[in-house]
């Protein structure tokens, strides 16, 4: 029997470790001891396999375009919230739990926190500014899995990106959890400013110790949620020559790259020459929005949520199911909608305040301006 399994209509998940989750068939299943899943239906709604949790609104980083709004006097849930919480995703059927913030190391009782997650057979990961983070800290977190560490670019990328210079702090974390033994990524934020720094900032962290490098799309949330969106998003150019960009960071082999899921309409027009872009993406691991899916959230006050960036509430929930189970077009039509899924309803809904295909999708501009002459 594997560490953790989900039984499926399809056959299974399957844990393999803390980095490897793959589905299998009822054969497969049976052989390894998992029970028969239950026949398809339609009218259940998916389970999550990930759960980002909010384990506090509390930071005293003063970063322009945070995300959640966070303070230093944000709302902190008690330990044994928390731990109720975990439950509920355990119950979930998650394999893995999240843990964000605020700035999660604000919290004394964090690696309780994540032992907590194992006894209950999930898998914790947590990100970080790294702020304040120190040698003797790290042994309290051998519980996580993996710690990623906010670094938005050297070159003067993190201040543009951040209103401030804290890169020397990211860069120690990442230095101390290296050190530790702890498996350490960075989450490197694209805006207009860092992904001119993209190849470099990959070569900075991958001497500091890092294994994995996860890119993630600016998005209008929190503090972002403005013109400043606008002013600090990738342009065309930048988001033409993203894919050559990840490109060359995959074929040095010194970092694995994870590409966020609301990245992926961004890199459509780049894979148009590839033959069978979708099912390329698929094997690579790439997907797109799977907010209410395979994805699901708990905000600080414990409410459900379909990712970090979205409202929390059932209906919100629903909203992103239905949105995936019939789209418009050009969504509906496009070879790389299963993989895709329509794009980020986070920025569709800052420009149009409703569900829709993606705005900055080329495809879908192209799609609009021949609908339009």
């Amino acid at each position: 029997m594997p560490p953790w399994s989900r039984p499926e209509p399809f056959g299974a998940w399957v844990r393999l470790d803390d980095r490897t989750l793959v589905a299998v068939d009822h054969a497969l299943a049976a052989r390894l001891g998992v029970p028969a899943g239950e026949p398809a239906d339609a009218a259940r709604p998916p389970r999550p396999l990930e759960v980002h949790l909010a384990v506090n609104a509390r930071c005293h980083a003063p970063c322009a375009d945070c995300y959640l709004d966070a303070r230093p006097d944000g709302a902190e849930p008690s330990l044994g919230e928390l731990r109720q919480r975990l439950a509920s995703v355990r119950e979930l059927g998650a394999s893995t739990v999240a843990f964000g913030g605020g700035e999660p190391l604000l919290r004394d009782d964090l690696g309780e926190l994540a032992r907590y997650a194992r006894s209950l057979g999930l898998v914790p990961v947590m990100t970080t500014s790294g702020f304040g983070l120190k040698e003797e800290r790290a042994d309290e977190l051998r519980a996580f899995a993996q710690i990623n560490v906010s670094h938005d670019g050297v070159g003067g990328a993190y201040a543009a990106v951040r209103g401030f210079d804290g890169a020397r702090a990211a860069e120690r974390a990442i230095e101390i959890l290296a050190r530790a033994g702890i498996a350490v990524g960075v989450n490197l934020v694209l805006t207009r400013r860092s992904v001119e720094q993209l190849e470099a900032t990959a070569e900075r962290v991958a001497d500091l110790g890092a294994g994995e490098l996860q890119l993630l799309r600016y998005k209008p949330q929190g503090r972002a949620a403005g013109l400043v969106y606008f002013e600090a998003r990738l342009s065309s150019a930048q988001r033409e020559a993203l894919w050559p960009a990840i490109t060359a960071v995959v074929h040095r082999r010194r970092l694995s790259v994870r590409i966020d899921c609301a990245l992926v309409p961004l890199l459509s027009e780049s894979l148009v020459a590839e033959p069978n872009a979708a099912e390329l993406l698929a094997s690579l691991g790439v997907f797109g929005c799977e907010a209410g899916r395979h994805l699901g959230g708990l905000d600080v006050a414990g409410r459900e949520a379909p990712c970090s960036f979205s409202p929390s509430s059932t209906e919100e929930i629903d909203h992103f199911r239905a949105y995936h189970a019939s789209p418009p077009e050009p969504c509906a039509s496009c070879a790389l909608f299963p993989v895709c899924r329509g794009g980020c309803q986070v920025v569709s809904r800052h420009a149009s305040n409703t569900f829709s295909p993606d705005p900055e999708c080329p495809r879908v501009q192209r799609h609009r301006a021949e609908a339009s002459a």
